[in-house]
């Protein structure tokens, strides 16, 4: 066995080895990932972030000593192995490699917390108290490389759309819709919160002449639901636009999604494979349901709701039942939306906000934003809030505002909706929930 890894240097990754390079020496590293001996012959499975490549070791073709410190090597263990590749129907990607020399990196300690070729499974605190192990599984990887596509995705439509990328404090001295579901901080001498949306500062980037600009960043919210859909953390896709209507921001919502979605059936093949995944792109216009024909339609399914109230848990799944794929809810309740949510001008009963949903999960809201100072602070006040609190916010109000509509999608629950989980701690590496601050 060599004893160190010297001027090595990796040739290709796992989905590389193909016929192609039939008769070719190549040196490949990575786990493990599994390990079978038949006596006369040992087969390794490597893994790498690309998959899953298969050493074979015939003990009349390779040297004795390389022989047995293959069949020495313990899961999960960091390997170096060069080789030649030759065809082999039956083995990944078509090709094996048999072994000239072997390389172990480092040796994992045995017994593993968990089983990463997922023949035993495990329950998800398990599986996320020893994530770094989890996250080695391909169906668990693949969930992640998605998501990157889909954020990569969203960058480049909102770039090409001339959105600007800006960056917005996280530390905040109040909250930003005058709610209580907030994480206190200590700021030196002072009382602070962790942010749980940019929309004030969106807002002011509007006011300052930016015209179009979008953020995707963490949010914080304390509120102490215990669900398979909410978090404590997680990553919120913000865009605001000037002198664009609601009507306007919900068409770039709605081609923003369609693009995400083609670009990842376009370059995740292989991961939407591993998860099982037929992904269907999505016609637009979605479809747009009003307010008040949703109450009718829930209630229609035996669920009560009453108008002007939030849609319960209850009323989401009935609402589910009957609808497929995404669509908008319009025509919001004023009384029930933030201060800055404009009401139609028509009807100031309802308001300008909407909701997109996918079957029964909400992944965005937005609305046109009331940008007229007088009647900003007066909704401010209607909120039971203090004017003065909003002080520095206001002052973008006072000195020429344009009228402008925005949103922001919650990039878990967007992640959901392509990979088809019900669980949003799936989405995350390190989810944050009312119990869990680690790993």
């Amino acid at each position: 066995m060599i004893s160190s890894l010297g001027d090595l240097r990796r040739t290709h990754y796992s989905k590389e080895v193909n016929p192609d390079l039939n008769g070719e020496e190549v040196l490949i590293m990575g786990w493990t990932h599994e390990i079978r001996d038949l006596g006369g012959i040992i087969f390794v499975l490597l893994r790498d972030r690309d998959g899953i490549v298969q050493v074979t070791a015939p003990s009349k073709k390779i040297e004795k000593e390389l022989f047995e410190d293959l069949r020495k090597i313990k899961k999960e263990s960091i390997i170096a192995v060069r080789g030649n590749v030759q065809e082999s129907p039956k083995a990944p990607n078509g090709v094996e490699v048999l072994p000239t020399s072997l390389i172990v990196l480092n040796e994992s300690k045995q017994p593993l917390p968990l089983d990463p070729t997922e023949k035993v499974r495990a329950e998800i605190d398990t599986r996320l108290d020893s994530r770094f192990l989890d996250l080695r599984k391909p169906a668990v990887s693949s969930i992640f490389k998605i998501k990157s596509r889909m954020l990569h995705s969203v960058r480049v439509f909102l770039e090409e759309n001339g959105y600007l990328e800006v960056n917005t404090p996280k530390l905040v001295a109040s909250a930003t819709e005058g709610g209580t579901e907030l994480f206190p901080i200590t700021y030196f001498e002072r009382e602070a919160f962790l942010g749980q949306s940019p929309q004030l500062y969106k807002q002011t980037m509007m006011s300052a002449g930016f015209d179009k600009v979008y953020e995707i960043a963490p949010i914080f919210r304390a509120e102490e639901h215990d669900t398979l859909r909410h978090l404590n953390e997680v990553i919120s896709i913000d865009m605001e636009s000037s002198f664009m209507s609601h009507e306007d921001v919900m068409d770039v919502l709605e081609k923003m999604v369609v693009q995400s979605i083609s670009d990842v059936k376009k370059h995740c093949a292989a991961d939407l494979e591993v998860l099982d995944i037929d992904l269907e792109i999505p016609e637009i216009p979605f479809k747009r349901l009003d307010y008040d024909d949703v109450i009718d339609m829930v209630n229609a399914q035996g669920v009560p709701l009453e108008h002007g109230e939030d849609l319960s848990r209850a009323a989401e799944k009935a609402l589910g039942e009957m609808m497929e794929g995404y669509y908008f809810i319009t025509g919001w309740p004023t009384e029930i939306k933030p201060f800055y949510v404009m009401a139609d001008e028509e009807t100031p009963e309802k308001s300008y906000a909407f909701d997109l949903m996918y079957k029964d999960l909400e992944i965005s809201s937005g609305a046109m934003r009331e940008h007229r100072y007088d009647i900003l602070v007066e909704k401010i006040k209607s909120k039971g809030l203090n004017p003065e609190s909003f002080e520095r916010y206001l002052a973008a109000f006072d000195y020429g505002m344009p009228p402008h509509a925005g949103w922001g999608v919650g990039a878990e629950r967007f992640n959901m909706t392509i990979t088809g989980l019900n669980n949003i701690r799936e989405t995350v590496l390190f989810p944050r929930d009312r119990r869990r601050l680690t790993p």
